[in-house]
């Protein structure tokens, strides 16, 4: 007698499992590592200080009269923001019946859009461009308000004040120990000490590659004890350089062709008053629920000089 099997039966339950392999990245070290701050109008403006120049040997004769010396002036920057939008509509059937992985498909798609609203706006941070008033509005990116730039050749270093960009028109080299470390120096001589160094994935693979065949070593300093060696090995995640220490972050949407160098406590992503992510239903005009996800933000660099930045780079 033959076995009644699982091909000759009708009503067996698909084996559909719950959960959804989202596989498109989502990281965003440059936007998220960046302070959030609430600005309060279409440009914002802020105030950067400099100290006198140091004197040589400060000292004066007994008695003597004071001379007086004024600070230096406030430098003013500023920056426009910029909308990022994101829509979507799904139909009231969609929404009603059973899935697999969600409940409701609007509140799934909701969470996509967001992250995808994210992901927009940390590669274009990475773009080489100038603010614009001009609608549609743009906020100038990283690139147009660094002036410390390790570089060869004929590249333009703008001016810092997000008004206008370099042409990156110099000769191409590859990436090299010495280059992270000029552009450290760079930075600390500008008072600044970068504290992320943000690199593409090729990039990444360069700047360990550097370190194969020869260890790299510096003093590290603990927290109880000596002083040890610290040495870096294959994978870097971290780089002692004499300026200060780096920690070494990959970021998808960077590009090849430059690597930042950012001081954390010296920039942040500003946003009008609710305009941060934020949702809004549309009204609908069918049998649909409509939807927008919008971000009205400004990159603020609170202090241009205390960044770098490695470019005309010919990592591929």
């Amino acid at each position: 007698m033959a076995t009644f099997k699982t091909s000759d039966a009708v009503g067996e339950r698909e084996d559909l499992s719950d959960v959804i392999q989202r596989i498109d990245p989502d990281e965003t070290p440059l936007f998220s590592n960046a302070a959030i701050e609430t600005t309060s109008a279409v440009t914002h403006d802020w105030q950067v200080q400099e100290l006198t120049a140091a004197a040589d040997d400060n000292h004066v004769n007994e008695g003597a009269d004071f001379s007086y010396v004024n600070p230096t002036a406030t430098v003013r920057l500023s920056n426009v923001h910029q909308i990022a939008a994101q829509a979507a509509s799904v139909s009231g059937t969609l929404d009603a019946v059973d899935k697999a992985g969600r409940d409701k498909e609007t509140a799934y798609v909701k969470v996509l859009k967001g992250l995808e609203q994210r992901r927009d706006i940390d590669k274009g941070l990475f773009k080489n461009e100038a603010k614009s008033a001009s609608d549609p509005r743009k906020t100038g990116k990283v690139l147009s308000y660094i002036t410390n730039f390790d570089k060869i050749g004929a590249t333009t270093i703008p001016a810092g004040t997000g008004a206008d960009v370099s042409d990156m028109a110099g000769t191409n080299a590859a990436l090299t120990l010495a280059k992270v470390e000029n552009a450290m120096k760079l930075a600390y001589d500008d008072g600044g000490q970068p504290d992320m160094m943000v690199v593409s994935p090729a990039n990444k693979v360069a700047f360990s590659d550097l370190s194969s065949g020869s260890a790299v070593t510096n003093q590290l300093h603990m927290t109880a004890g000596a002083p040890q060696d610290a040495v870096i090995i294959g994978s870097v995640s971290m780089f002692l350089t004499d300026f200060g220490t780096l920690n070494v972050v990959i970021d998808r949407n960077a590009t090849n062709t430059e690597i930042l160098l950012m001081d954390t406590d010296y920039y942040a992503i500003g946003h009008l008053p609710g305009r941060m992510f934020a949702t809004s239903d549309i009204a609908p005009t069918g049998d649909a629920t409509k939807f927008s996800i919008i971000s009205e933000y400004c990159l603020i660099m609170k202090a241009p000089k205390a960044h770098a930045a490695i470019v005309d780079l010919s990592t591929s």
